[in-house]
């Protein structure tokens, strides 16, 4: 039987680091900050952590998860300040 020149040994290793871990971009999922323009109350779901945020009024701030961000920016009337 012939060898298999370590390949088998090689790719069995794990790669540096703790096994099983995913490196995560920090600042990527850093609170954000929105504004709403519109009239009234306005209520949004963020699509990353499902929190309900609401807005009271024109002018009204609210501090999001970083992971909802992108579907806020996405609402009407809603601003990322």
């Amino acid at each position: 039987m012939s060898c298999c020149g370590n390949g088998r040994r090689i790719l069995s290793q794990e790669p540096q680091g703790h096994p099983g871990t995913v490196r995560v971009d920090r600042a990527m999922y850093s609170a954000a900050l929105f504004q709403y323009s519109g009239s009234g109350r306005l209520t949004v779901v963020g699509s990353g952590t499902k929190t309900v945020y609401q807005f009271n009024g024109h002018g009204s701030r609210v501090v999001v998860n970083g992971r909802d961000a992108a579907s806020l920016a996405a609402v009407p009337l809603l601003t990322r300040v």
